[in-house]
């Protein structure tokens, strides 16, 4: 039944400060805005070794009211270092949601809450290089030449 993740959505208040502050991060632009003239609703952004999307929606489209705290699911990307990436997402001013847990064979997870109050997991995943070995061995992580 499930297949794949296909986009994740996060919401802010000041869509023009998360998309900079999404761009800064991944090091790209998005790739589509809505509207293409007038203040943006949607900023959607491609990222990774499927391309998965990653969208960020103005907070004025949320489909239910805001919750006081962080909730949700934790939806983690793949990082070949979980702990510097968890201190590199802190140094641009994200805040902390889990710190780095090491965790049974190699794996490990931490999560941030984003400056617009999403929650942002990051993870070293050995099944996610592992599976990319048996599609594509250029696609392994650099971590493991």
């Amino acid at each position: 039944m499930l297949r794949g993740l296909a986009t994740i959505s996060l919401f802010a208040d000041n869509l023009p400060a998360a998309v900079t502050w999404y761009s800064e991060l991944l090091g790209i632009e998005p790739y589509f805005v809505r509207p293409v003239e007038g203040p943006t609703a949607y900023a959607e952004f491609r990222i990774g070794d499927h391309q998965h999307e990653l969208g960020i929606i103005d907070s004025r489209y949320r489909p239910h009211p805001a919750a006081s705290g962080a909730s949700g699911a934790v939806v983690y990307w793949h990082v070949d270092d979980a702990h510097a990436a968890y201190a590199d997402l802190l140094a641009r001013g994200a805040r902390e949601h889990e710190a780095p847990v090491d965790r049974e064979a190699g794996f490990v997870t931490a999560s941030v809450l984003d400056p617009f109050g999403n929650i942002l997991g990051v993870m070293y995943n050995p099944h996610y290089l592992d599976m990319l070995g048996t599609r594509n061995p250029a696609l392994r992580s650099r971590a493991d030449d």
